[in-house]
């Protein structure tokens, strides 16, 4: 709902907390990978090659249209529609300049995703989690060096979909992963089921998140691939929306992993805590923007059908009422909000500034819910036709109501962000 195209679910328990300081920061982006204000950033983009790839983003957003109604129907992966990301440049859009790749930002995703929302949400949440995969290796090479760049390698030759498994049915002890990796000689054997993984029938590489069998357990992710001897799919996806994102489970039983290739092993609760609230604000605002550029084609189609659609007891459009123009321009005010919002948190994240990454959550769950509400509002304007499977709008809602599922409980949002305000409040 989980690479170059990937899709990773995140956990529910997920948790936010604000920044304790209310100032914002005026530090530039690093150009060398360092950090700033304490969050670590990626050396500065390839603003030429990075306009190269978005300059090919509205032919491959028709070519996302034109096929998507077929996948959603029989909730087939969209092989071809990845291809055309991949061959715009798109899928590596986010390698880091160090590694040849572009670099794009914070700001260039959100631009892509809110536009490959407009073709297919399916295509755009796969691509999503393959962004911020890269983008991640860009801010901190976690991967070994060899290994990113055989995924680079494959990356040239074709889309290499990758992706962070980290959704459970049922979680280990203490709220440990229940996926276990145990020694075997001088690697790991990895035993467990992933739920909700998003391309996982596509996926070249995949990050699991798993702990060891050890006395004294330590978490890490351990780096699959795609066609490993003990892998299997599992095709459980059959959901109201994102039909064609393939977010099937992915069971391993003993599958081999190199000790080269298990990353940032670790005691519970010793993770780069900066980096963690980095790599969530950029997945807060991708899938912001997916949501919102859903809503964007549920816009357009409906403009398209005030303008054409003259019922039987009126002589001009729908579009010639005053009331209809007033519900759809209710309906543009919900958006024009929501995009300056992560429009305009994105460039402040790019730069570093803490208050802004502190801010995306909340974010993120008020341009869902803009996006929400403006795709039921013109269902509800255009009545029957709406809700017919001859039209996209009913797959549009489907879509925008199934994209919820990338956020974590509103009440965990709303309460962490609650109990900031408090803390700053009781500060001298």
């Amino acid at each position: 709902m989980t690479t170059t195209a990937a899709n990773d679910r995140p956990s529910n328990d997920r948790s936010r907390t604000e920044s304790s300081g209310p100032g914002r920061s005026t530090s530039r982006q690093s150009t060398s990978g360092h950090t700033v204000s304490g969050h670590p950033t990626s050396p500065a983009p390839d603003r030429a090659a990075v306009e190269a790839a978005l300059a090919g983003l509205p032919r491959v957003v028709d070519l996302l249209a034109a096929r998507a109604e077929e996948h959603d129907r029989d909730a087939t992966f969209p092989y071809q529609g990845i291809e055309a990301v991949h061959e715009a440049g798109l899928l590596a859009l986010t390698v880091s300049p160090r590694y040849g790749g572009p670099g794009g930002s914070l700001t260039d995703t959100v631009r892509v995703l809110a536009q490959l929302g407009r073709g297919d949400a399916s295509v755009a949440v796969v691509t999503a989690f393959t962004l911020l995969r890269h983008a991640e290796q860009a801010r901190r090479a976690g991967w070994p060096t060899a290994g990113y760049r055989r995924l680079l390698t494959e990356s040239r030759r074709g889309p290499a979909l990758v992706n962070t498994l980290r959704a459970e049915p049922v979680g280990g002890p203490d709220g440990l992963p229940g996926t276990v990796a145990r020694r075997d000689g001088g690697g790991w054997l990895l035993t467990g089921r992933k739920i909700y993984c998003t391309g996982a029938e596509a996926l070249a590489w995949m990050a699991v998140t798993a702990r060891t069998d050890e006395p004294e357990p330590r978490i890490g992710t351990f780096l699959v691939r795609g066609e490993s001897e003990g892998l299997e799919i599992d095709p459980t996806w059959d959901q109201l929306g994102l039909r064609a994102s393939a977010s099937h489970d992915v069971v391993l039983d003993g599958v081999r992993v190199p000790a080269e290739l298990a990353l940032d092993l670790g005691a519970p609760g010793q993770e780069d805590r900066a980096e963690a609230e980095l790599s969530r604000a950029w997945q807060d605002l991708a899938l912001a923007a997916v949501a919102i550029g859903v809503a964007r084609a549920a816009e357009s189609w409906l403009v398209r059908f005030l303008g054409q659609r003259t019922p039987a007891n009126l002589t001009e459009p729908l579009g010639t009422l005053p009331r209809y123009r007033c519900a759809l321009g209710e309906i543009e005010a919900q958006l024009i909000g929501a995009e300056e919002l992560v429009e305009g948190l994105a460039p402040r994240v790019d730069r570093g500034e803490a208050d802004a990454v502190a801010r995306t959550g909340p974010a993120q769950l008020l341009a869902t819910r803009a996006a929400t509400t403006a795709v039921q509002q013109a269902v509800a304007l255009t009545g029957n036709p709406g809700l017919s499977r001859r039209h996209p709008l009913e797959r549009y809602l489907r879509d925008v109501l199934s994209s919820r599922v990338h956020l974590a409980p509103e009440e965990t949002v709303l309460e962490a962000t609650g109990r900031a305000a408090l803390e700053r409040g009781a500060r001298p």
